[in-house]
């Protein structure tokens, strides 16, 4: 059996993890867990680049004592990029997408070129930080490394680049970028052009699943590890989630649940329809050139954000304790939009939810059972305000819903979202960007023959949790409110 070494980024920490294919199902065990903390300077937030380097480096170390490894892939959060100068060099860390610099940089790029057009050509729901609108402000405020940028490379493109100097884009996470035409595959001239980004730092489009090449020699010779092949996973974390979703139907709904909730769906080719648009939906590409038709949702950030904040104030709870707290509280007293601008950023998210109860007219939560319980159930609700619109937009009805990541060991969340839904919520597994990872380098390492068969090695090596809905009237009625709340009526 082959072996691969799956590096897993996301906004908080990252892992390293083995996993083989033994016949029947994926088995993987970690060997490497560590923190990934931005880091403030001058008043810009920024990824700490080279320290995720060094966590590689010592990932690759640990897995050569576990036994070694055939291949390497890495796949991290989405938008986010280096710029490296004509010698290839680093120019400056990479600035956080919740960097406060990006607001409103959407309604100034659609001075330059019309949301419609934006909209028809890349197919990508419209945020703030996207790739796209970061260069574009950069290139508004003539940043000084942007005008020396000879080479973008979106993050887990550049850590593949630290590893074996090979510059290129993998296809899913430049599709994050809202700079790729859906219908060529390729950048777009006519968004770099308007928004006046080079088109020349752009590089070639790579196929999910790619060996991009092999690890350079002289880390192999440092580390005292072959030169194995670095292969192109689904760079972006959500696509990796997807290709490992345990699901036997063709179509199916799902949620990839962590700090951001990525709902959405698998189509057989974009829909960019003046509904999706108005929707604000997504088109990613994945594996094979798929489509996840699916639209970004704040996640567990509210939850975290917010246990950071109590911790500041000397309130050190547990995931376990606020949940606790949470389903002690009275049900459906006030919600708020788990998507409104002013909970993306850094900071106090539970004064932020109770001056948007008060600004809305609803009860203002004051105990921390009472500001959880809000975020828990607005989550709950938002999922099926996007379960509805999916369903218009793609004109099927889901029975199910997948919930996969992180957020399957949350419990509550997943009772509350299929009571909100409607649906059978399946949960499982938790580590599925993990998982997809791995599938991906083992299909090119000859160990699987395709998604689907990854997808049935997933399911063989999981245990599902099912939960099925209740109180259907209240949530109905709750639902309603929360409409008028958002004005989605």
């Amino acid at each position: 059996m082959k072996t691969a070494l799956a590096f897993d980024f996301g906004a908080s920490g990252g892992r390293a993890v083995l996993g083989q294919f033994d016949g029947e199902k994926t088995v993987f065990h970690e060997v490497h867990r560590f923190s990934n903390d931005p880091v403030m300077v001058n008043g810009v937030l920024h990824w700490d680049v080279l320290r995720l380097l060094y966590e590689i480096e010592q990932g690759i170390l640990k897995a050569k004592a576990d036994g070694g490894f055939d291949s390497i892939g890495i796949d991290t959060w989405g938008v986010d990029f280096g710029l490296l100068d004509a010698q290839g060099n680093l120019l400056s860390n990479p600035v956080h997408y919740r960097d406060v610099h990006y607001q409103g940089a959407v309604e100034r790029a659609a001075k330059k070129i019309s949301k419609d057009e934006m909209y028809k050509i890349t197919g990508i729901q419209f945020m703030d930080f996207n790739t796209a609108f970061q260069l574009f402000e950069m290139g508004e405020r003539k940043d000084g490394s942007f005008s020396r940028a000879e080479t973008l490379l979106l993050m887990p493109d550049l850590l593949n680049y630290f590893l074996t100097g090979k510059v290129a884009a993998e296809y899913s996470i430049a599709t994050t970028t809202q700079l790729i035409d859906l219908k060529s595959r390729d950048w777009s001239k006519r968004m770099t052009d308007a928004l006046g980004i080079p088109h020349h730092i752009l590089p070639k489009i790579i196929r999910p699943g790619q060996i991009l090449g092999n690890l350079h020699s002289e880390i192999a010779e440092r580390l005292g590890v072959p030169a194995v092949p670095v292969v192109a996973v689904c760079g972006h974390d959500t696509q990796s989630a997807i290709t490992a979703v345990p699901a036997e139907e063709e179509d199916f709904a799902f949620i990839s649940s962590g700090t951001w909730s990525l709902f959405g769906t698998e189509t057989k080719a974009p829909i960019v329809t003046k509904e999706a648009e108005q929707f604000n939906v997504t088109n990613e590409g994945g594996y094979d050139f798929s489509t996840a038709f699916l639209k970004n949702i704040c996640g567990l950030w509210l939850i975290q954000e917010s246990r950071r904040q109590y911790a500041r104030e000397g309130k050190n709870y547990s995931y376990a304790e606020l949940e606790k707290l949470a389903c002690e509280a009275e049900p459906f007293a006030c919600f708020i939009d788990p998507d409104d601008p002013v909970f993306s950023t850094v900071g106090d998210i539970p004064n932020r939810i109770r001056d948007f109860c008060k600004k809305t007219g609803q009860k203002v939560p004051e105990s921390t059972g009472e500001v959880l319980r809000c975020i828990y159930e607005s989550l709950a609700l938002k999922y099926r305000v996007v379960l509805d619109g999916i369903s218009r937009c793609t004109g099927k009805e889901y029975k199910k819903i997948y919930v996969v990541g992180g957020g399957t060991k949350d419990t509550f969340l997943l009772r509350l979202s299929a009571n909100s839904c409607g649906v059978e919520v399946q949960a499982g597994p938790a580590e599925a960007t993990v998982l997809g990872n791995l599938s991906v380098q083992l299909i090119a390492l000859g160990e699987l023959d395709s998604v689907a068969g990854a997808r049935k090695a997933v399911a063989a090596g999981t245990e599902m949790k099912i939960y099925s809905p209740e109180n259907q009237e209240e949530w109905e009625k709750a639902l309603y409110r929360f409409r008028k709340i958002l004005h989605l009526d």
